[in-house]
């Protein structure tokens, strides 16, 4: 009798940690659509460190598997994510013109020379300001960030003061930037900016707008002659990090938790830190392709900024229409930037 419930003791220990295995290896792998090819910064060292730090963060129990191959459009990303074609998405809200009016705020004019300051700051200040609008509803907002100052490259001459922009075809991004690119007169053509070597190899475009960091990124290095470096910043740009809600709500409480651990301003330091290594390669690829790289003077800084004052001006008072005090965010949002660089 003792050896028989012996057996039917082990049986039931057995039967329990076979039942309970499952459990334990249970694992959620979560797509993300990506736009952008793997070697960009965004990818291999933005979002692929992200998704290892998730794996961490949940002890193994959520991956996060990047397609090989985007989803949709650039401009279509939010909505993926929204939609659940994929589980997670990351892109620039100024692609979508209209649609997103807070996050702003980040992309104005001179706000700083760091993108990890800017980073950082944008994340604090959307907890701060910006979320209770919500305008990111029907995703799971996971990260924001800015890329690092945005400045001017061209294939033509080198631009010292605005009268150098005319008759130039210059590419820009959506959002603030376009609005910048009027206000100094320039001719802007609006594309995403996986276009831009096609636009300049055919002479479509003269130049762009852009974050040091993506002349080399997109391959520009030997399209672009001519590079002005703007301290503070001309413009920035708002990216996003979203997941589906219904994909996040079926997490685990703990793998939640582990989820935003690794984001939020986790994400955006190591995004910011990750720009920020970006700009100084590509400058340094620019030098090495024979690009003429200068810094805006004093005089011409002030003849950008004087032309795009009125941009924060119109933002303000946009925001001001809708219950939200804008001059007290970017006072909030300078301040933090500052305190970081």
């Amino acid at each position: 009798m003792k050896s028989i419930a012996k057996f039917s003791l082990a049986s039931s220990l057995c039967a329990t940690l076979l039942s309970a295995a499952p459990a334990a290896l249970a694992e959620t792998t979560l797509t993300l659509s990506s736009w952008l090819p793997p070697s960009h910064p965004i990818v291999a060292d933005m979002i692929k460190p992200w998704a290892d730090a998730v794996e961490t963060e949940t002890g193994g129990n959520v991956k996060v598997r990047i397609l090989s191959k985007a989803l949709g459009a650039p401009p279509a990303h939010f909505d993926l994510a929204k939609d659940g074609v994929a589980d997670i998405t990351y892109g620039v809200h100024g692609y979508q013109p209209g649609r997103f009016l807070l996050t702003k705020a980040i992309e104005l004019p001179f706000l700083g020379n760091t993108a990890e300051a800017m980073s950082v700051a944008y994340w604090r200040i959307h907890e701060k300001h910006l979320a209770g609008a919500n305008e990111h509803q029907g995703t799971k907002l996971l990260g924001v960030m800015s890329h690092g100052p945005g400045s001017i490259f061209n294939a033509k001459r080198a631009i010292n003061t605005l009268a150098d922009f005319d008759g130039l075809k210059i590419r820009v991004g959506g959002g603030v930037v376009n609005d910048a690119a009027k206000a100094m007169g320039v001719t802007a053509l609006l594309k995403p900016a996986p276009k831009s070597y096609e636009l300049m190899s055919n002479g479509v475009a003269d130049g762009v707008f852009f974050p040091q960091e993506s002349i080399k990124s997109f391959k520009l290095t030997k399209l672009v002659r001519h590079a002005t470096i703007v301290p503070g910043g001309m413009y920035n740009t708002s990216f996003f990090l979203v997941m589906n809600p219904g994909k996040f709500d079926a997490l685990s409480e703990s793998d939640k938790a582990g989820v935003m651990r690794a984001s939020g301003e986790n994400f955006a330091q190591l995004a910011g830190k990750a720009w920020d290594a970006a700009d100084q390669a590509g400058v340094a690829a620019m030098k090495a392709d024979g690009v003429e790289v200068i810094t805006a003077s004093d005089e011409f800084v002030q003849e950008i900024k004087s032309a795009v004052a009125q941009i924060e001006a119109d933002w303000i008072a946009e925001v001001g229409a809708k219950g939200v005090d804008g001059a007290q965010i970017m006072k909030d949002l300078r301040a933090e930037v500052a305190s970081m660089e």
